[in-house]
């Protein structure tokens, strides 16, 4: 056989011989025939292009009052508006697009280191240091969130996003430290674990390079709707006046300054934008969310 038909031959054989999937390619694959979750994706892009891109999109300080403004109408100037301080509600939308946004996933950031932990250090010890984290997220569980949560933010003098992210995470990392829990203990009496133990492997090292990497999908998937969630509970906070403080723009502050009757017949341009974003942002985490749990289950049997 000559030369050239040799090489010929291996070409054929090279494209016949499928290189195999790594699970992130197939999990990325499922992901993508998720319609839902493709089309979340581009939308929450879209919001946080917009609140990146605020300053360019408004020339307003979403901040500043002119009192001769006050609770106008949609004009060429200010196409949404303004609200009882005379701001302008287009640059109040997009610049709280970023405190809404930066609340959920610092909060949702939070959460996850703190539960991630606590669920590792329960989950892999067991034993009377379970008993004692269980206790403390049973504790945390029996307060109602929201009285928790009030309670604390009433006691502080000043609310900065710090605090306010702080005390959303300190009232919400049970659900995620039993997840993470649930996934150790069920992964502990597993051989790929009992081997590493075997061959001396350190605690750290087994929790970071064994447990963690397995449990993966679980944190992603929650970490996702946590997020959700957070721009719920700002959003919730901020409407009852227990949030992030006037005059920083948030949605829920937008949808608080609208309580007025007349502003909620005469003025739906006030109200209703922020309240579709805040639809908008949360059905799209959802659907992302759902596209992970589909994405990263191995037993998923997407066409």
């Amino acid at each position: 056989m000559s030369q050239n038909n040799q090489d010929t031959a291996l070409d054929l054989g090279n494209e016949l011989i499928e290189k195999p999937k790594t699970p992130r390619q197939m999990a990325f694959e499922r992901f993508m025939q998720n319609k839902l979750a493709v089309l979340g994706t581009v939308v929450l892009v879209l919001i946080v292009l917009m609140a990146v891109f605020a300053p360019l999109l408004t020339e307003y300080d979403p901040t500043k009052s002119d009192l001769m403004l006050v609770e106008q109408g949609p004009s060429s100037d200010h196409i949404l508006g303004t609200d009882g301080s005379g701001r302008d509600n287009f640059s109040r939308l997009l610049y709280g697009a970023r405190i809404s946004l930066i609340v959920g996933f610092s909060a949702m950031l939070f959460t996850l280191v703190f539960g991630i932990l606590t669920g590792a250090v329960s989950g892999y010890y067991g034993g009377k240091i379970d008993a004692l984290i269980m206790r403390a997220a049973d504790l945390v569980y029996a307060l109602p969130f929201f009285v928790l949560a009030l309670t604390i933010i009433s006691i502080v003098e000043e609310v900065t996003i710090g605090i306010f992210v702080t005390v959303i995470a300190f009232t919400t990392w049970p659900n995620l430290a039993r997840i993470i829990r649930g996934t150790f203990l069920s992964l502990r009496e597993q051989e790929f674990i009992m081997s590493a133990k075997a061959i001396g492997a350190g605690d750290l090292r087994t929790i970071f390079r064994h447990f963690l990497p397995n449990a993966i999908g679980p944190i992603v998937v929650n970490a996702t709707l946590m997020m959700a969630t957070m721009i719920i509970i700002e959003s919730g906070m901020s409407f009852i006046g227990m949030g992030i403080p006037q005059p920083t723009p948030t949605w829920g502050n937008m949808i608080s300054e609208a309580q007025n009757i007349r502003i909620l017949r005469g003025h739906p341009e006030a109200w209703l934008p922020p309240g579709l974003l805040i639809l908008l942002t949360v059905l799209s985490i959802n659907f992302i969310g759902d596209g992970l749990r589909d994405a990263f289950d191995p037993k998923s049997d997407q066409q």
